[in-house]
């Protein structure tokens, strides 16, 4: 390396560590830890719906400070509530959104335990068609974010789909937008590697969609399933991602095919284990996640087997972690 060229890679360098200091060895002196912790509501549906204020305080008591809803809700679309009432059997539990109680009332029991809903998973049909009671149930909750947490399987049946979609999310992110809130894209373990083709199909999704108006939650457990590596996509688009589901596995696992079908999500359920607990190095992943605009945290354990224990024990160990 001539002078010139190690003038210019130091200037870069400096510019670079003031942008973001955390990017500089030793320079993070001070240790940092999650400022909230949250819990997808979908790890624990059987408590809520047993038990709803109960499963409430219990959570609280946690440390856990932030929800995240699932759908379907009372306004979602009619082809989203036909799929769950499908699987509800299967499930073993009712679904419900709000669990019977409006936005404000769902709001006022959360309040009494310090909780807040900064973010609320629905469906592609009621993101594109009902965006207004949508919208109106999430300023209600204080939901910043709307987000749809897969593409249906026929929806994405070819890579042209994939450039479709993100021509949908656009207007999604435009409609949200208009109504004082953001659309969000939960990535699930399918299209995070190259076809055939050598195309990654999540690709298009990232660079077919405005940034402004179109942002991303990543599901560790799937993105590690799918073969895909958090760190770097965090990096690669620093900024686009809003939001984490925090999982962790026994064992490193992949799916048996390209992720795409239920059949491989399911087996891999049994790998899930609580955060801290598997081979996930989450102190390092939530580093390059809080250096690149993560804000929200959320605990997800899909058909924990204990659920106060899993999540307890997840909660324990953010709450301890410090990171940096």
């Amino acid at each position: 390396m001539n002078r010139n060229q190690f003038l210019k890679v130091s200037s870069l360098a400096g510019v670079g560590l003031a942008i973001n200091p955390l990017n500089s060895c030793g320079l993070n002196s001070k240790p940092m830890k999650l400022k909230s912790i949250g819990l997808g509501l979908f790890s624990v549906p059987k408590l809520l719906e047993n038990d709803l204020e109960g499963a409430i305080k219990v959570i609280s008591e946690m440390g856990i400070t932030e929800f995240e809803t699932y759908g379907p809700y009372a306004f979602s679309d009619d082809r989203n509530k036909a799929s769950w009432a499908a699987v509800t059997p299967q499930l073993g539990f009712n679904v419900s959104g709000l669990y019977g109680k409006s936005a404000s009332e769902f709001k006022a029991l959360l309040s009494k335990y310090n909780i807040t809903v900064p973010s609320m998973h629905t469906d592609l049909y009621t993101l594109e068609e009902h965006m207004g009671k949508l919208a109106e149930a999430a300023n209600t909750l204080g939901a910043k974010y709307v987000v749809l947490p897969s593409i249906p399987d026929h929806e994405r049946p070819n890579i042209d789909a994939y450039k479709t979609m993100a021509e949908r999310f656009n207007k999604i992110g435009e409609n949200a937008k208009k109504e004082g809130i953001s659309f969000a894209y939960h990535n699930h373990g399918y299209g995070l590697q190259p076809n055939e083709n050598g195309v990654t199909p999540i690709d298009y999704i990232f660079d077919g969609t405005d940034p402004e108006s179109v942002f991303f939650e990543m599901d560790l457990f799937w993105t590690v399933a799918g073969k895909a590596n958090p760190e770097e996509l965090l990096t690669k688009h620093s900024g686009r991602f809003k939001m984490l589901h925090i999982k962790d596995m026994r064992k490193l696992s992949y799916f048996s095919g390209d992720g795409s079908t239920p059949d491989q999500w399911m087996a891999l359920f049994p790998q899930l284990t609580s955060a801290g607990s598997g081979v996930m190095d989450l102190k390092n992943i939530l580093n390059t996640a809080m250096q690149n605009g993560v804000d929200h945290y959320f605990i997800e354990h899909d058909f924990a087997p204990d659920p106060i224990k899993n999540i307890g024990d997840a909660a324990s160990y953010l709450r301890n972690l410090r990171i940096g």
